[in-house]
C-alpha cells in the first residue's frame, strides 16, 4: 500500500491528506436539519449528518488527493451509529480509490493489540473464513507500550500489504511532557525516531516501508532531525494551516524528490466554508468550499519545491 500511495502522491503532485474529523458544529444547518427530519435529534440523526457532510466533501475533492484521514473518536462519540458512519465513509472513500488513513492511535499489548491490527488492517478468523472488519489501508499507532504493541501490526502489515503510521513527535502544545523529556543526554521523540527506523527496515515496499511516523509540522527542526532518522519512513505531519504549521516549515519533512512525507489537514478543509476567504461559498456550497481549499493547499505546498 505504501506504493500505491507514493504512486498516486506523484500522479496527483499532492502530497497531502484530508482529515475527515467532523464536529457535529461544522455541519451546515440544512444537513443537519434533513438528518434530524429522518433520524430525530438522535445518535442516529447526528450520525446521518456527519455521513451526508462526509460524503458532500469527499465527492467534491476525491480527484484531488491521494488519500483522506478519518479520526475515530469524532465518530465514536455518537456511539454505535457514529461507528457505522466511519464504516461507510471507509467503505465510500475506498470505492472512489482514496487510500485511507484510519487514525485510531490504538496502542496496547499481545492478543488486544492483534485483535486492533486485524480489526483495523486484517482479517478476522469466523468459523473457515477471514473477513475484513474496518479494512483501513494504513492505521496510526501509539508506541508507548514498546515492541509488544507494535509487533502484531507490523505482522498483519507483512501479510495484508498495508501499514502504520506511528506517534514519534505530535503536533499538539503538551507533547513535549513526555516526548521531549531527556533519556541518556537526548530527547525521547529521538529514541522512538530510531526504533521506528529498525521497524522500518523489516518491513519495506519498494523505495519506502510500511512503517511510517507522525511528526508534527509545528516543530520542523524536530522534524528535519528526525527526517534523517528514519530515511525509509513515510512521515505524516498534522498540524498544518488550523494548528499554526506554514508551507515552509514543511520541507524539512520531504526529501530531495518531494516524496517522504504527506501533509494532513482537517477542519481547515473540512469546514473551509467558515473561513473568511471562502465565505462566498456560504453553508449550502460547503463541498465547493473544501475544493477550493484542498486546491490552494495543494500550491501553497507545491511552492516550497
Amino acid at each position: 500500500m505504501i506504493n500505491q500511495l507514493t504512486a498516486k502522491i506523484q500522479k496527483l503532485h499532492a502530497p497531502i491528506v484530508v482529515g475527515l474529523d467532523p464536529m457535529l458544529s461544522y455541519v451546515p444547518e440544512h444537513i443537519q436539519k434533513e438528518a434530524f427530519s429522518a433520524y430525530g435529534e438522535t445518535l442516529e440523526g447526528a450520525a446521518e449528518a456527519i455521513w451526508q457532510f462526509n460524503k458532500a466533501i469527499i465527492d467534491q475533492t476525491w480527484d484531488l488527493i491521494p488519500a483522506v484521514k478519518p479520526q475515530i473518536a469524532m465518530y465514536e462519540q455518537f456511539g454505535v451509529p457514529g461507528v457505522a458512519a466511519y464504516q461507510k465513509t471507509v467503505d465510500y472513500c475506498k470505492s472512489k480509490g482514496l487510500i485511507v488513513i484510519g487514525d485510531v492511535k490504538r496502542g496496547d499489548i499481545g492478543s488486544t493489540s492483534a485483535a486492533y491490527a486485524v480489526g483495523h488492517l486484517g482479517r478476522v478468523q469466523v468459523g473457515s473464513k477471514k473477513l475484513p472488519a474496518f479494512n483501513e489501508d494504513f492505521a496510526t499507532v501509539n508506541p508507548y507500550l514498546g515492541s509488544d504493541g507494535i509487533q502484531p501490526f507490523i505482522d498483519v502489515c507483512k501479510e495484508e500489504k498495508k501499514g502504520i503510521f506511528i506517534l514519534v513527535k505530535t503536533s499538539n502544545p503538551s507533547s513535549g511532557e513526555f516526548q521531549d523529556r531527556l533519556i541518556d543526554g537526548r530527547p525521547l521523540y529521538e529514541w522512538v525516531g530510531e526504533q521506528v527506523a529498525k521497524w522500518a527496515d523489516t518491513c519495506m515496499g519498494d523505495a519506502y516501508s510500511y512503517v511510517g511516523c507522525v511528526v508534527g509540522a509545528t516543530y520542523p527542526e524536530m522534524g528535519r532531525i528526525l527526517r534523517k532518522t528514519m530515511p525509509k519512513s513515510y512521515i505524516l505531519v498534522p498540524g498544518y494551516g488550523a494548528q499554526g504549521g506554514t508551507a515552509d516549515s514543511l520541507r524539512p519533512y520531504f526529501n530531495e524528490d518531494g516524496l517522504g512525507a504527506i501533509v494532513n489537514s482537517s477542519r481547515g478543509i473540512i469546514a473551509a466554508y467558515k473561513q473568511e476567504q471562502y465565505a462566498k461559498f456560504g453553508p449550502e456550497h460547503f463541498a465547493e468550499a473544501s475544493r477550493a481549499a484542498v486546491e490552494a493547499m495543494i500550491a501553497d505546498i507545491a511552492r516550497i519545491f
